[in-house]
């Protein structure tokens, strides 16, 4: 197999253009970066189309060949151009963005109001795979397949039903769910008694819940804070909501 070396090769500009939400949308593909991470993303079932691989270590991940149709070795420089990551560890896959439709939740749900932060996103995704919530409604958000979402994700993006719509249009979608709002001006989250059922909703860092999602809260909680602290970061506030929620998922 040879060794591509060139930045402009077009296998290499599809591949680097996926850094770029206007690549992602085009291709529908996104790209996962990492041994441990492309290994999970397989064992997860996802649809990988092409495995990229550093033509100096391809022996060493010969492994990888057999989870995509397609498999292209790459320069040095070539690889660096299609990566995210500082460092990286000589492997990546471009990986079909699933897509799935807007449909009222089977059990106790998440509703991402305006997350723009690909760090947090990608963080609340990664506490949401381990605490059990899949499915997960994102209106207004930072992009769930984007390199730093995915980064921060820890391959919680690969476990997730993630359903991105409008939020009047996610709301007729929830219709009679209770639906518990993340506001600092909130009841006592510990001493709240969730419905079994429910919809936790985490709004923007700066601006919080939207006026449509908080207008259609039926139980508004707040985190009790001590000292100078006035707020915890959005993605450490899901943590602690998800699971003090977690009897209901």
């Amino acid at each position: 197999m040879n060794v591509i070396t060139s930045k402009q090769n077009p296998a290499v500009k599809e591949l680097a253009s996926l850094k770029e939400k206007k690549g992602r949308r085009e291709r529908g593909t996104f790209l996962v970066e990492g041994r441990k991470m492309v290994a999970e993303c397989a064992a997860c079932g996802m649809e990988i189309v092409r495995i990229a691989l550093l033509g100096a270590l391809s022996e060493k991940l010969a492994w990888a060949e057999a989870l995509a149709p397609e498999t292209i070795l790459l320069g040095e420089d070539a690889f660096r151009a299609i990566c995210d990551e500082k460092t990286p560890q000589g492997i990546a896959a471009e990986v079909k963005i699933p897509i799935f439709a807007l449909e009222p939740p089977r059990k106790s749900c998440l509703f991402l109001d305006g997350v723009a932060d690909p760090s947090n996103v990608g963080a609340i995704l990664r506490t949401a795979a381990a605490a059990g919530y899949d499915e997960i409604y994102l209106a207004d958000c930072a992009d769930p397949y984007s390199p730093k979402c995915v980064r921060s994700s820890m391959s919680g993006v690969f476990y997730g039903k993630l359903m991105r719509g409008g939020r009047e249009e996610i709301l007729r979608v929830l219709g009679n769910i209770p639906m518990i709002a993340a506001d600092m001006d909130g009841e006592d989250v510990f001493s709240f008694n969730s419905p079994e059922k429910f919809c936790l909703c985490i709004g923007n860092e700066g601006n919080g819940l939207s006026d449509a999602v908080r207008g259609r809260a039926d139980y508004t909680v707040a985190i009790p804070m001590e000292g100078r602290v006035e707020s915890l970061n959005a993605a450490v506030s899901a943590g602690i909501l998800m699971y003090q929620f977690k009897k209901g998922v």
